[in-house]
């Protein structure tokens, strides 16, 4: 088959391209710049010029592929509602493009803010309604005009070389208040899975997925938060702390509204209906390699 994958250079979407060329799939990545486009043809990946905004790119690169892996977001958590409205737009860009071809679409989603109907978040669960991300909203209305789309929800940390999402950013901000922190007693529980477990899953649904299907992208059902804040403290050795709810904002920033939330998720059904089983490192064990936060020294000694 030959993917279209968006976010193709990025963290996720670089994992995604490297196991569909293992599997023997042709790729096209999309690609906003020269140096993106370089780092996709030195995967062995085609190129497709354009971006999450460009949306005549989006419908050029599904038009001509068998599939569609879309793992591009703007991460601009300062103007997160302009961020979700570009990705519906991107999906239903899309979406149009393949309805009525039965090709596959797979969006991405979060299992972060799930309406929890048990102790773990299911793939039956449903999202919190008033968040301004409507991937699966957008991308789940294709199922009945001929798209075989199926969802993808990741869990807050996606691990492994190259890291730069919530520990990381947990972990310059342990660096810049000299404290490691957590909210409250720290016992809420965050879900996680390593790139290349993900990046599997990601394949097993463009190969296999059911139209309609929701699945998750969990190895660990739920670390305690506490437990990753102390880790960063015995790496920087600083003090690990508690903040109250009133002082989360000041420490925290903008990831205040999130450092608190207990969201455990189960992935048994994913497992059973695609066979897929993560077998790399768990978060624990990857953020206790010196080589992981040894990296995020040196970013930050880069000024990045």
């Amino acid at each position: 088959m030959r993917i279209f994958v968006t976010g193709a250079t990025g963290f996720v979407g670089s994992a995604v391209v490297a196991e569909l060329k293992n599997a023997g799939h042709q790729v096209a990545g999309l690609a906003r710049s020269e140096q993106g486009a370089r780092s996709l043809i030195a995967a062995g990946a085609e190129v497709v010029r354009g971006s999450l905004e460009d949306l005549e790119s989006l419908r050029r690169g599904a038009s001509n592929s068998d599939g569609v892996v879309h793992t591009a977001f703007i991460h601009d958590f300062s103007n997160y509602a302009a961020s979700a409205e570009a990705d519906r737009r991107a999906i239903e860009a899309l979406g149009t493009a393949l309805a009525g071809s039965g090709r596959p679409l797979v969006v991405t989603s979060g299992t972060l803010l799930l309406q929890r109907t048990s102790s773990l978040a299911t793939e039956k669960d449903e999202p919190v309604p008033n968040f301004p991300r409507k991937s699966e909203e957008a991308g789940l209305a294709f199922a009945s005009q001929g798209v075989r789309v199926s969802v993808i929800r990741l869990p807050p940390s996606v691990h492994g070389d190259g890291d730069h999402g919530f520990v990381p950013m947990l972990f310059a901000i342990a660096r810049e208040k000299g404290v490691s922190a957590y909210l409250g007693d720290g016992l809420n529980h965050w879900p996680a899975v390593h790139r290349l477990d993900a990046a599997r899953l990601y394949r097993l649904a463009v190969e296999k997925g059911v139209a309609g299907a929701r699945y998750h992208g969990i190895a660990d059902e739920g670390v305690l938060f506490r437990d990753i804040s102390r880790l960063i403290g015995q790496h920087l050795n600083v003090p690990l702390v508690s903040k109250s709810p009133e002082e989360a904002a000041g420490h925290f920033g903008w990831m205040s509204s999130f450092v608190g939330v207990d969201c455990p998720a189960s992935s048994a059904q994913t497992q059973q209906q695609l066979g897929w089983r993560p077998a790399n490192a768990s978060l624990i064990a990857d953020i206790k390699r010196p080589a992981y936060f040894e990296a995020q020294t040196a970013l930050a000694a880069e000024g990045k």
